[in-house]
């Protein structure tokens, strides 16, 4: 059954996730994972506070990329009626939101998640 766009209802969803911003906002289970981790060393101060707070931050949206990335590769991979188009701009779409979350890192990503797409579109699709 597809949807008023003429997407799946999958793909949609997964698109509407990633136009709301889903991966930009804070979830309830990230606040509590963050607030059941407990160190053993003494009180730090003011500058490492910090650097553990930006640490935190940025294994949490390491956490929504990963999160992300699992739900497109498992929608292009699961979804029968997904097109060849639509699964391409399910790619393009997470593409952008990751460089969101992460300016600076393209060669990641294209070190990483690239090939592991491009290999998932040639088997689902038979693209050579």
């Amino acid at each position: 059954m597809k949807g008023k766009t003429g997407r799946a209802p999958a793909a949609t969803l997964l698109t509407l996730k990633l136009e709301e911003g889903f991966l930009m906002g804070s979830r309830e289970s990230d606040r509590n994972d963050e607030s059941s981790r407990t160190t053993l060393s003494s009180p730090p101060s003011v500058p490492s506070d910090q650097s553990a707070q930006d640490k935190m931050e940025e294994q949490r949206k390491i956490r929504r990329l990963q999160m992300m990335m699992d739900m497109v590769m498992s929608v292009i991979s699961q979804d029968g009626s997904l097109t060849v188009d639509q699964a391409a701009e399910l790619v393009a779409d997470s593409k952008k939101a990751a460089l969101a979350m992460f300016p600076d890192k393209e060669l990641a990503y294209n070190i990483i998640y690239k090939p592991r797409l491009q290999r998932l579109m040639r088997e689902r699709y038979r693209i050579q």
